[in-house]
């Protein structure tokens, strides 16, 4: 039928093409030369200050991304077989893609219904002693983050956080296979820039939000953990419940930015 090969074409580019994309971006940061004078951190402070080693953080990422894209199959696959009988599709059996007005319109509620769910799921994993021992420490061994090991997370926060967050946040806003796709590459690419540690002139995620590498790098500083939970495109949430945290952005002597608490 065309409208399951349709749709399962769009499901495994939602599911894949993200994935893929990760590792190209992440990996081009891993690649630059060092440029010291845009770090938010020292190459000491990383070799030094994390507590878990880059091949493990590698593993980890890919470890995450395994159960993630079998759990997104699976809820995918269920999807796909009610879809079958909702879908808007045309005389051939195609589905019809919105207006582009449309589908810029569900990407915005899709952003901001991630960050409600990653937000409120976030912070109470800061919360709950438990979960956060055993499950989210995991992600803040990365004292100073790094753009491969921006879902460095333990495999249940990566389902709560991103699987289920992304598969809510693609029914609410009533997009198609094919429109969420794009919306998972962005997050992904949003993911990783802010957690890259470099403070880039005419980074466009820097200019246009304000959640964005340094202010991510605030949650991860030790004063800065119960801060700016927030992720990965507004900073709404923080501000409207008193967990915003200002900071100044200054340069260090011998080269590069501090991302400076501005009360301590």
């Amino acid at each position: 039928m065309v409208f399951w090969e349709g749709y399962v074409s769009d499901e495994l580019m939602g599911t894949f093409a993200p994935i893929v994309l990760y590792w190209v971006y992440a990996g081009f940061y891993h690649l630059l030369p060092p440029l010291d004078r845009y770090r938010l951190h020292t190459r000491r402070d990383e070799e030094t200050k994390n507590l878990v080693p880059f091949s493990t953080v590698v593993k980890g990422v890919l470890l995450q991304q395994l159960v993630q894209a079998i759990v997104a199959l699976f809820l995918s696959d269920m999807l796909a077989i009610t879809l079958q009988l909702t879908a808007t599709a045309s005389a051939s059996g195609v589905i019809v893609q919105p207006s582009i007005p449309k589908q810029i319109l569900q990407i915005a509620i899709a952003m901001f219904v991630m960050d409600t769910w990653q937000y409120f799921v976030h912070r109470y994993m800061h919360q709950n002693k438990f979960l956060y021992r055993h499950i989210h420490s995991q992600h803040h061994r990365l004292v100073v983050p790094y753009a491969i090991g921006a879902l460095y997370n333990h495999p249940i926060e990566g389902l709560l956080l991103d699987t289920v967050g992304g598969a809510i946040s693609y029914l609410v806003s009533g997009m198609t296979a094919r429109t969420a796709a794009v919306f998972f590459c962005f997050a992904v690419v949003k993911t990783v820039d802010d957690h890259c540690g470099l403070w880039l002139p005419g980074n466009i995620f820097h200019i246009f939000f304000q959640n964005n590498t340094a202010y991510h790098d605030i949650h991860h500083q030790l004063q800065g953990l119960k801060y700016n939970y927030s992720q990965p495109f507004f900073s709404i949430w923080d501000k409207l419940l008193g967990t915003y945290m200002p900071f100044d952005l200054v340069k260090r002597p011998k080269g590069g930015f501090e991302a400076r608490l501005a009360k301590e």
